[in-house]
């Protein structure tokens, strides 16, 4: 493990620790006494083993002077693994920017109650799975109500299930077009408020959606109440403790422009639970963690790793999601209709010239402040690649596989 201790590394050098090292250190203990499924064994190992000699690499030589570089490993490219969402999270906002309209947005967020946590870690996909469709057909229905607005909206929802200490709460981040494309299709129509819809009328449909949702999952038995004498009973127990309670839907401000909603993306697209740069102190006994302005929270290790394996999606689940004019099916005649007609009524995307993606190199020295295409010694800009296999029987000490 790194050094004990506390540190506040720079943003561009390499976190003092890592969510890695946590589990090196204490991963046996902790499957040892927790049992794991598939998702979570191998979440756990590729994080081990990401960038270390398990999974191989390469090396760079300098032809003019001999000096070998330190060996690069390869990532695991796991979507749970703290090091591999940088150069997807650039990707994945490049190819939004095709999409983008000359409108604002809005920033909503739909929070599930903590009355559902329970059921919810128990039955994480459905439940999930409810939360999109509940949240989605809520802003769809309002914006083709004509009392509201009359158009199609366009939406991106994300899917967190994190506090900042680490605590499950799934709640969607939805970005939502200021406007949208008349019925019709006659016109682009935009909203006539500086705020979206009423966030009453919001988090009352969207109960209404919700509890609607479970309602089709329990008839048909697919919905997990634990350990209860009466499944019937304990259902209409928790059907009447989510009417008794008020759904509260946050509604930000709008975005003054596309550059902000890309702002925006990139801080919520490819996020994990915790960032590396976020660990500020590791001991044997504890885990020290940045949350909020300025405020810490302690944890014993296997506690630290228990919450963070509770924000491991299922395999294939799709945590970023498209409605409305932004859906893969509206992409080429809805959302091509809407930006023209935005456009005949003088409405422009900035005609700035993008700048190149970087490379993985450049984001490793962005990351790390290491330059991978100079010579350090002699500054020859010449150097070799040297692959370095993943070793069959490695001599240091290998992760637990996945099963």
């Amino acid at each position: 493990m790194p050094p004990h201790g506390s540190c506040v590394p720079k943003p561009s050098r390499r976190p003092c620790h890592e969510v890695a090292d946590i589990f090196r250190a204490h991963g046996e203990q902790y499957r040892a006494t927790h049992p794991l499924g598939p998702d979570l064994r191998k979440a756990m190992w590729c994080i081990e083993a990401c960038r270390t000699a398990v999974l191989g690499g390469h090396v760079d030589v300098c032809p003019d002077c001999g000096t070998k570089l330190e060996p690069a490993y390869n990532s695991c490219r796991n979507r749970n693994c703290p090091k591999c969402q940088a150069l997807d999270q650039d990707r994945w906002i490049d190819k939004r920017r095709e999409r983008l309209l000359p409108a604002g947005c809005f920033h909503v967020v739909f929070t599930l109650p903590s009355a559902l946590r329970a059921v919810a870690q128990r039955n994480r996909k459905k439940i999930f799975d409810t939360l999109f469709a509940a949240a989605s057909q809520t802003l769809l229905e309002l914006g083709k109500t004509p009392k509201h607005l009359g158009a199609l909206l366009g939406i991106t929802a994300v899917l967190h299930t994190w506090t900042r200490d680490l605590r499950f709460h799934p709640h969607l981040h939805c970005v939502v077009t200021a406007g949208g494309l008349a019925l019709d299709e006659s016109r682009w129509v935009d909203t006539r408020r500086r705020f979206l819809f009423p966030v009453g009328v919001m988090g009352l449909l969207f109960r209404g959606k919700f509890v609607a949702g479970l309602e089709r999952l329990h008839r048909r038995g697919e919905l997990d109440l634990g350990d209860v004498a009466d499944p019937n009973e304990a259902f209409g127990e928790l059907r009447a403790k989510l009417f008794s309670k008020k759904w509260v839907v946050y509604a930000k401000r709008p975005f003054a422009g596309p550059e902000q909603v890309f702002a925006y993306l990139g801080r919520y697209t490819h996020r994990i639970a915790i960032s590396n740069h976020r660990i500020l102190a590791v001991t044997d006994d504890a885990v020290t963690i940045a949350t909020r302005n300025g405020n810490t929270a302690t944890m014993p290790p296997l506690q630290f790793i228990h919450r963070f394996l509770q924000h491991v999606l299922p395999t294939g689940f799709v945590k970023i999601r498209h409605y409305g004019l932004w859906a893969s099916a509206n992409v080429k005649t809805k959302l091509d209709a809407a930006r023209r007609l935005l456009e005949a009524d003088g409405r422009r995307l900035d005609p700035r010239p993008r700048e190149a993606a970087p490379d993985w190199r450049e984001h490793l020295e962005k990351l790390t402040g290491i330059d991978l295409t100079t010579c350090p010694v002699c500054g020859s800009k010449r150097l070799r690649r040297e692959t370095l296999p993943a070793p069959r029987h490695p001599t240091t000490q290998r992760p637990t596989e996945p099963p």
